[in-house]
This record gives C-alpha cells, sequence and structure tokens, in this order.
C-alpha cells in the first residue's frame, strides 16, 4: 500500500506541477501539500510563525528533501530561491524558475559569481522579498555531517541585513533520491533572527549551531513519532 500511494502522489505531483507553474507558485505549493496529506498522509506543521520579520530579510534553510523547495511558498509571502544556475536550464522547471525571478549561483565562478549572487539577493530584498539559501548547498540525509558552505556570509556581510535560519525534518518523510514518501508530520521550525552586524565568524557559528540543534530535535522527534 506504501508503494502504491507513493506512485499515485508521484504521478500528481508532477501533473500539479506542471500546471500551477504556468499559473501561480503558491497555489502549486498548496495543492501539493494537499496531495502529500490526502494521498500519503505526510502532514505539514509550522512551528515560530512569530519569528518571521516583515519585509526582505535573508533566509538560511535546513535542505534534506524537494519539500522544502516548494512548500517555503506556503510559509513566506513572496521568496527568492538561490539556486544552481543548471537547473534553470531543465524543461518546465527551469521556466519556472526564471519566471519566478530565482537567484541563480554559477558553482564554477568563483568570486565574480558570488558579486553577482550578492546583487540579485540585494536587489531582491529591497524588493520586500525573501531571499532563500540551502547553505549546505544540496540536500543531505537526516542526520549526517552537515557540511555548510561559506557563500551565505558573503550574502549576510555585504547586505548587511537581518537573516532568519529554518530547521525541518523533512527528510524524513520525503527521502532525498527515494520514491516512497512516508506517512507523518513535516515540521518547519522558524527560529529567532540574527541581526545584521555581526562578524562572519560569530554568524556563521550562531547559524550552523542553532539550525543543527533545532533539526536534530525535529528529527528525535519524528523518529518517536513515526516508521518510515
Amino acid at each position: 500500500m506504501l508503494h502504491l500511494r507513493s506512485l499515485i502522489f508521484n504521478i500528481m505531483f508532477y501533473l500539479n506541477m506542471v500546471t500551477w507553474m504556468l499559473v501561480l507558485a503558491r497555489g502549486w505549493a498548496w495543492s501539493s501539500l494537499w496531495l502529500l496529506k490526502v494521498i500519503c498522509g505526510t502532514r505539514f506543521e509550522l512551528r515560530g510563525r512569530e519569528n518571521i520579520p516583515q519585509g526582505g530579510f535573508l533566509v538560511a534553510c535546513k535542505h534534506q528533501s524537494m519539500w522544502e523547495t516548494f512548500a517555503l511558498f506556503c510559509v513566506l509571502d513572496d521568496p527568492a530561491f538561490v539556486l544552481k544556475r543548471e537547473l534553470q536550464w531543465v524543461p518546465l522547471f527551469g521556466w519556472y524558475t526564471w519566471k519566478a525571478r530565482s537567484i541563480p549561483i554559477d558553482r564554477k565562478g568563483g568570486s565574480s559569481a558570488l558579486t553577482r549572487m550578492n546583487a540579485r539577493a540585494g536587489e531582491e530584498i529591497r524588493h520586500g522579498r525573501q531571499v532563500v539559501i540551502f547553505p549546505e548547498g544540496t540536500r543531505t540525509a537526516p542526520g549526517a555531517k552537515p557540511a555548510y558552505k561559506y557563500g551565505i556570509v558573503h550574502m549576510y556581510d555585504q547586505i548587511g541585513i537581518t537573516c532568519v535560519p529554518m530547521a525541518l525534518n523533512s527528510g524524513v518523510f520525503w527521502p532525498r533520491r527515494k520514491f516512497l514518501r512516508h506517512p507523518g508530520t513535516i515540521v518547519v521550525e522558524v527560529l529567532p533572527s540574527i541581526p545584521p552586524g555581526l562578524s562572519r565568524e560569530a554568524f556563521f557559528g550562531t547559524m550552523t549551531s542553532v539550525i543543527e540543534a533545532a533539526s536534530d530535535r525535529l528529527l528525535s522527534e519524528a523518529r518517536a513519532t513515526s516508521r518510515p
């Protein structure tokens, strides 16, 4: 039954993605969460909503699954995702990233690529958008040793903006590179903001420690209440 439910959801998810990408990202996100709940029994809980500021800011989010790449549209007012430039070449999804004014990063572009990324991020934040970056650069399995990249530190330092850390446990229920979608509750926890003006080292240490501590707690909670 788990395999059948996962198959049905995957078919409906991608059909739904193609349909909504052409219309509205938020509609795609909410309808995908609804399909995930109805078909697979996977729910969504948001904690710490009171920690979300108004207007534009930087978001540092744990990355365990494809789930957060669409679900954060249901958490933030107007997110702009920082993503690998290559993703903009993917049919349909890539077209959507252009339409949504996502921020591409050329990982082989060195310092000039970071400068362009920071300039775009600053522009979007000044327009009141929330720039979302996954500091580890790729999806990591729940409980895996973290490997945070330094790109977000440059962005925080250069733009001089508030950063909102986010923890989650999505990888327990929507594992990376796996077909199955497990029942249970995916939790996103918005953590207290990190104000601008910290040194690079202080910011990096604070960001990584609060995200990892909260994500480990959510992972333990998920494992105690579910059997994926």
